[in-house]
């Protein structure tokens, strides 16, 4: 095994923990619009949204790059 398998391994490891991680985010999304207060994770997003925009220009273009990395 070559670096360059290790490294493709890897990746491949990290993306599929990422898209679970995504897909159990929105998954706790939908429930906690369906049933308000259940995982909190409204809360927390619309207190992370806010957190950056606070920052002004700065927080708005960082808050846009992490949802341009997680779109892809």
């Amino acid at each position: 095994m070559n670096v360059t398998d290790a490294l493709n391994t890897v990746t491949s490891a990290a993306k599929g923990v990422v898209g679970l991680g995504l897909s159990l985010v929105i998954v706790a999304l939908v429930v906690d619009i369906l049933f308000p207060g259940t995982t909190g994770i409204v809360t927390s997003v619309s207190a992370l949204v806010s957190s950056f925009t606070s920052q002004g220009l700065v927080g708005l273009v960082t808050l846009l790059v992490f949802v341009a990395i997680a779109g892809r």
